[in-house]
């Protein structure tokens, strides 16, 4: 079986992570590094999938989100059209 041997990516201290978490926290900044570390080339490779997950998890609740807002809004609308009739 071949292995594939190369460098492996230096360990992220607890410092790192805790500035990548507190930095994604803040809300358009968030995203663009979010980002930008899930696309870099040059990122620390846990950073990088760490990234990638955090902006899927997000967009998995976006959509939950518009389908949430949708129906809320469909029901709103809804029971608006039926009392204006009565």
């Amino acid at each position: 079986m071949d292995h594939i041997q190369g460098e492996t990516a230096p360990v992220m201290s607890l410092k790192d992570w805790v500035i990548s978490v507190l930095i994604s926290f803040i809300p358009i900044v968030g995203f663009i590094m979010l980002l930008v570390w899930a696309f870099s080339d040059s990122a620390n490779p846990n950073k990088k999938n760490w990234a990638k997950a955090t902006l899927i998890i997000f967009a998995a609740f976006f959509v939950l989100y518009l389908i949430f807002a949708f129906l809320f809004m469909g029901a709103i609308m809804s029971s608006a059209g039926l009392e204006s009739m009565g």
